[in-house]
């Protein structure tokens, strides 16, 4: 059942349902918000808006003339916005209507932060806006604010793992380059947000040319996109280079074991030789005879331990 709001003295209020809600409500809605409509109420909503709502196929599509276009039915808008699900970010296209005497919203999936959001500023009596036109524009405006704080929630992640990468003895890599790889993925999306929401913007602007007010706030929306843009570009260098930094420390780390290996391999060496020679089962050699020649090779094989040892740590290779 979608949900119905309507501009009441400049002041957005959700109007209550039931199961028996007047068609006439739902024609003289300002906005209607459908959320996961089943079939029958697509074609309830249709009959009574006489409007062709999109279907969910159309709505995905990425072609600029196919998410951006005016028909007789009103201007049409389809926009990425975000939606968490088990801490994992999506994006989830939203489908605009704005006609006239109304605005509508056409939405599957999971529910978004941004509508959650504007419903509860709604019941509270703040979402001010006088037509639906300025509507459409405060619920862009909204969702920049939303994702100008899913780029601080990274910048405070992306804080976390430096410390953890460039100050912490004995830091799990692993587990850092994991989390970075998580951070680059939602700064993407949001960034990818950002993006469609700027077309949105310039699409409108061209459709609000007559409304002062309205087109000031979408110049003011397109300038803080732009410098939020700035804001991911930065974030996605800063992931690279603590990116890299990781890869780094790990590289570091094996070396110094392959060095720990091949140290190893030089000092047992020439023990490993002389035990050789002497093990070779020929019956004449000379050495058998000697009373010393045990730990006389004993004391050979020590030493030829130690010498490269204490060259290496002549030179601080060690």
């Amino acid at each position: 059942m979608p949900r119905l709001y309507k501009i009441k003295n400049g002041v957005l209020t959700e109007e209550y349902q039931t199961k028996d809600t007047p068609n006439q409500m739902i024609i003289d809605a300002d906005w209607i918000d459908a959320h996961n409509l089943s079939l029958e109420e697509r074609s309830q909503l249709q009959t009574l808006l006489l409007t062709e709502l999109p279907k969910s196929i159309d709505v995905e599509e990425i072609e600029a003339s196919a998410r951006y276009f005016a028909d007789q039915n009103g201007i049409h808008v389809h926009s990425l916005f975000l939606a968490q699900s088990e801490g994992d970010l999506h994006t989830i296209s939203v489908a605009f209507i704005l006609q006239p005497e109304r605005l509508i919203t056409l939405r599957d999936g999971l529910d978004l932060a941004d509508f959650r959001l504007l419903r509860m500023r709604a019941r509270q009596k703040q979402v001010e806006v006088a037509t639906p036109k300025a509507l459409l524009i405060t619920i862009f405006e909204q969702k920049v604010e939303n994702l100008a704080d899913g780029i601080e929630d990274i910048f405070g992640g992306l804080e976390r793992v430096s410390h953890q990468i460039l100050k912490e003895d004995n830091a799990d890599y692993e587990d850092a380059i994991d989390q970075l790889t998580r951070l680059e993925d939602s700064n993407g999306k949001i960034r990818l947000c950002l993006m469609d929401t700027q077309r949105s913007m310039a699409f409108l602007q061209r459709h609000l040319r007559d409304e002062r007010e309205l087109h000031e706030i979408t110049h003011d929306i397109m300038r803080d996109m732009n410098i939020l843009l700035s804001h991911t570009t930065f974030l996605f260098d800063k992931i690279n280079f603590l990116m890299d930094a990781a890869m780094g420390f790990i590289n570091i780390e094996q070396n110094k074991i392959i060095k720990t290996f091949s140290i190893a391999a030089v000092v047992f060496m020439p023990p490993t030789l002389i035990a050789s020679i002497y093990g070779m089962n020929f019956k004449h050699i000379p050495e058998l005879k000697w009373l010393w020649g045990y730990p006389g090779s004993l004391a050979i094989m020590v030493l030829s331990g130690i010498a490269p040892y204490w060259l290496f740590k002549r030179k601080g290779w060690l």
